[in-house]
């Protein structure tokens, strides 16, 4: 059996999961990444994504997550998202609304003519529909 590290991802509604997790991967802005026990210190931000989760008990659970940020020591990682949900708990409503929340904050950049945060904004409405297939119950 790996060694085990303490995982919690929070959110800012509620604390989702915290517990031993033997792996965790995370879908930093520079691509998915993997954190096993002894990882070395690291800070990064995330993209819309999917944390994926398995317990030191051998469990798995799927997270969506959209941004927010992952702080990675040796013991410990912790990610804070601006917005999670269980996969097993995601429905179209709810896929809907984080589309709609992407689409408005591209507009309002984009009438403001503020091109970069127009542009990050689209990059984020464009992962959020490429994932929706991932995301969504069949």
């Amino acid at each position: 059996m790996a060694d085990g590290f303490t995982f919690e991802l929070v959110s800012p509604e509620k604390l989702l999961l915290s517990g031993e997790a033997e792996i965790v991967s995370v879908p930093a802005t520079e691509g998915d990444m993997g954190v096993l026990a002894n990882h070395s210190p690291v800070m990064t931000s995330l993209r819309p994504g999917m944390v994926e989760v398995t317990m030191v008990d051998g469990s798995q659970e799927t997270f969506f997550v959209r941004g927010g940020f992952a702080d990675v020591t040796p013991t410990q990682l912790t990610v804070l998202a601006e917005f999670a949900v269980a996969k097993k708990d995601m429905t179209r409503a709810i896929y809907d609304e984080q589309i709609a929340k992407a689409q408005e904050l591209y507009d309002a950049h984009h009438k403001a003519g503020d091109d970069e945060k127009a542009a990050n904004a689209q990059t984020i409405l464009h992962q959020l529909q490429t994932l929706e297939g991932a995301i969504l119950p069949a």
